[in-house]
């Protein structure tokens, strides 16, 4: 019995060492090839004008809220109690509107985002598997992941910069 298994044991590890291959592990700085693409410092900018055109929409109505809300308060002793009650019910109709505003503008920042992005990072997801099977890659992992304690493989930045013409 004792045989059998050292024998066993044998020819487990011949057919582990046989089919063991070292694995190519190599990481790519995502962020740093991202940021050189012309296609995302496009997207970036894009995004920034629209965002800053919300804000500023966002803010001239909360400005003529708190103008609003100045005059009422400096008014609100020479008015009735159903004037001044009036006026509370428009002030806090104004404030939900503004309200929604930044809520709708932060959703059709992300839809906007996502369809800037979504092209963008199928460019480079396909860039980075031709560079993986042309430079025989098994693996890129992200070279800012906080996942990886050890890190010495090689870097695929260069190449994928490269095939990209940046």
């Amino acid at each position: 019995m004792k045989k059998l298994s050292v024998l066993f044991a044998a020819v487990m590890m011949i057919v582990s060492v046989g089919t063991a291959k070292a694995q190519k592990i190599a990481t790519l700085d995502v962020m740093g090839v991202l940021d050189a693409m012309p296609e995302k410092k496009k997207a970036d900018a894009d995004l920034k004008t629209f965002l800053d055109a919300k804000q500023a929409e966002i803010k001239k109505k909360a400005d003529a809220g708190q103008a609003k809300l100045k005059q009422y308060t400096d008014e609100a002793p020479k008015k009735t109690a159903d004037e001044n009650k009036a006026r509370e019910a428009e002030l806090s109709k104004l404030n939900e509107e503004i309200n929604q505003m930044q809520d709708k503008a932060q959703k059709d920042f992300v839809a906007k985002r996502d369809t800037a992005y979504e092209p963008i990072e199928k460019k480079l997801n396909e860039i980075v598997t031709k560079v993986a099977k042309d430079k025989g890659y098994d693996y890129i992992m992200d070279a800012n992941s906080s996942a990886f304690i050890y890190r010495a493989g090689i870097d695929a930045t260069p190449d994928v910069k490269k095939a990209l013409g940046l």
